[in-house]
């Protein structure tokens, strides 16, 4: 307390004092034990005012032991389980959990991870994948700017995220408990398979296959791909120590057009302990033509190479590119991309008014705007001789087709003309443009609808830029190549408006995530938010169906599947308002990942304890790591005195202890006739 606060505590009892020395002793006329008392109860209540009027803050100081955390982490995912090792794991996590040393020593915490990560202290192994990383990002979350150690108890067969070894820090210890039978069995394994999901009909389709071998002895395999009960390839593979892997690469027939299943499997004459990672299900989508596109132009720029490398990323497409004067049939093409049109292109477009193909118009700063005003009337333009840059912003309320923001507004600008862009009729604008912070309001990128052609407008060149922006943001090309797609798939379509549109899969993996999205839309052809959306999935072996809601989110409505077990399912669609319905099918395919092993990573593991400083053990060895985690002089618990200031206003049983005394003053003096 400061000095000034003691002062008034000292001037608080002498006025308390004072008071009640002049009303009850002073002023009395019989001086009793009753004024004493009645005088003591004002002095208590008058100094408990003045008191709360003077606050006074009380400052108390305790000391605390914070000790260092010790994260035990348990691999709950059904490899665990398939390896035998389920009951093995429980024992090792409860005499590590319940040592009464280690409790003392660390502040002890326990975790489990499949796919996920969350703290418990149950466990039932039936996570059906393996992400070791996602330990890795939560415990750098949850002990920010701590070092601790962790104990880890795995096979170390991770089947989803980034590489563990590395994504642990480096600072903090990690003692990885290796379950599992460490013991080498013989063993054949198909460790991936690398197939397309289209392939055109009448032609052939690659399959890539990664074959592993576990075993002592020189040995001959037979590797098998079938089609129902006919074998389409069948060839014999020698391993040995020596040659523990082989790849395989095989051209297979896609004679039947729609979705084709097929079985891969390797085995020998041998015994195996696991038969299970023997066998691999894919699937093929046969299409019956492919989507002929022709970029037009009669310069060179690297937007012609993306544009070509972007489309191609689906199978679907082929694409060429053609000078203005050299093309000859538009005939052999579906769509034309007319890329900064000038007047070269006139024969394109007049012979185009005819032909009706879908066009994708890209402008820049070698476009004749004043030759493509003549040849369209979607837009104006009124453009000057000077280069302007243009950033994009994206239209969540654009409707033709369902859109992604791949992060346009961060994507570098395009170049154009500067000048004046008007829409004339019905355009859809996804991207509109915005020179630095300002707005224009003009189309970046638009498109129309009339008659039955389609034509989608691009206003500005170096898309290129857009691209590779999108593999330094994300390590792939895969977002930019996707939103290039869709403008592909609505010029590569001449179907009329439908009210709902369904995107799904043709077939999935069982165990990954199974999302089918619907979009619909009213009579304006705007996307209608109050629609109301099920669906009926009914299994085409068994006939049981199974109804869901989809659920509304961003621009569209979405469903999720998962759950549904291996197998063929046809479903239904419907939207209740309209009675507008929509019928396809997918397939499951029977795969589970968490089977694929016999034996627990050894190697990775080892390399995650050396990356960190730490240690692996076995199982047999976990008096071991507790006498390790004991000995280390790194982890003290640390004292921290801890000071907590509580100014007495917010003590309430003051406030009641004054409300008592008043209140018994009050009843003496009324009990002995003073009032």
């Amino acid at each position: 307390m400061t000095t000034t606060t003691l002062l008034l505590l000292l001037l608080s009892l002498l006025v308390a004092g004072g008071l009640s020395f002049f009303q009850y002793i002073y002023k009395a006329k019989n001086k009793s034990k009753i004024g004493w008392f009645l005088a003591f109860l004002r002095f208590l209540s008058i100094f408990g005012i003045l008191l709360l009027s003077i606050n006074p803050i009380l400052t108390k100081n305790t000391l605390e032991t914070v000790k260092t955390p010790l994260p035990i982490v348990v691999d709950n995912s059904s490899s665990i389980s398939f390896l035998n090792a389920n009951e093995k794991a429980l024992e090792l996590y409860k005499r590590i959990q319940s040592n009464s040393d280690l409790r003392e020593k660390f502040d002890v915490q326990s975790y489990q991870f499949s796919d996920d990560f969350e703290p418990t202290e149950k466990f039932d192994f039936k996570g059906t994948q393996t992400n070791i990383d996602v330990v890795a990002k939560n415990l750098k979350s949850i002990y920010k700017n701590t070092i601790y150690p962790t104990v880890l108890i795995t096979d170390g067969n991770q089947t989803s995220g980034n590489d563990y070894v590395f994504s642990f820090d480096a600072v903090n210890k990690v003692y990885p408990i290796i379950v599992g039978d460490t013991t080498t069995f013989l063993d054949f394994k198909i460790n991936q398979l690398n197939v397309n999901k289209y392939a055109f009909h009448k032609n052939k389709f690659p399959v890539e296959a990664f074959l592993q071998y576990s075993g002592t002895k020189n040995i001959t395999a037979d590797f098998i791909i079938s089609q129902g009960n006919s074998v389409l390839s069948k060839q014999s593979i020698a391993f040995s120590p020596s040659k523990k892997t082989a790849t395989v690469n095989i051209l297979l027939p896609a004679d039947k057009i729609g979705l084709q299943v097929f079985k891969a499997t390797i085995s020998s004459k041998e015994k195996e302990k696991n038969t299970y990672n023997n066998t691999k299900n894919f699937a093929v989508e046969v299409i019956d033509q492919k989507t002929n596109i022709v970029i037009v132009s009669a310069i060179n720029h690297p937007d012609l190479g993306a544009l070509k490398r972007a489309i191609e990323s689906n199978v679907q497409r082929k694409v060429i590119i053609i000078n203005p004067n050299e093309i000859k049939s538009l005939q052999d093409y579906n769509i034309l991309i007319l890329y900064q049109p000038t007047a070269e292109f006139k024969t394109i477009f007049e012979n185009n008014k005819a032909a009706g193909i879908n066009t994708f118009v890209i402008t820049g700063n070698n476009t004749d705007f004043n030759f493509l005003n003549q040849q369209q009337d979607n837009l104006s333009f009124k453009m000057s001789g000077q280069k302007e840059d243009y950033l994009s912003v994206f239209n969540g309320q654009f409707n033709l087709f369902a859109a992604d923001n791949i992060g346009f507004e961060n994507l570098p600008p395009l170049q154009n003309a500067f000048g004046n862009v008007t829409t004339k009729g019905a355009v859809s604008v996804l991207l509109s443009s915005k020179i630095r912070t300002i707005d224009t309001n003009a189309p970046l990128l638009a498109f129309t609808e009339n008659q039955g052609k389609r034509v989608a407008y691009l206003l500005g060149e170096n898309s290129w830029k857009w691209r590779l922006q999108t593999h330094v943001n994300n390590q792939s090309f895969e977002k930019y190549d996707v939103f290039i797609d869709k403008i592909i798939q609505f010029l590569a379509s001449n179907n009329s408006k439908k009210s709902l549109v369904v995107e799904h899969e043709s077939f999935y993996n069982s165990g990954e995530a199974i999302e089918i999205t619907a979009q619909f839309f009213n009579k304006n052809y705007e996307f209608d938010e109050k629609a109301r959306l099920t669906i009926a999935v009914t299994n085409t072996k068994t006939k049981q169906t199974k109804n869901y809601d989809l659920l509304k989110g961003n621009n569209s409505y979405k469903v999720n599947l998962d759950g549904l077990k291996a197998g063929s399912y046809a479903f239904t669609v419907k939207e209740l308002n309209s009675k507008t319905t929509y019928s396809s099918s997918f397939e499951i395919l029977d795969f589970d990942i968490e089977k694929q092993f016999v034996n627990p990573d050894v190697e990775k593991l080892t390399q995650l304890a050396t990356q960190t400083q730490g240690k692996a053990f076995f199982t047999d060895q976990v008096d071991v790591l507790i006498k390790t985690l004991l000995e280390n002089d790194e982890y003290k618990a640390i004292e921290k005195n801890i000071v907590t200031k509580t100014p007495l206003i917010d003590w309430i049983w003051l406030l009641v202890l004054i409300s008592f005394l008043l209140a018994t003053e009050w009843f003496v003096r009324k009990y002995n006739g003073l009032l």
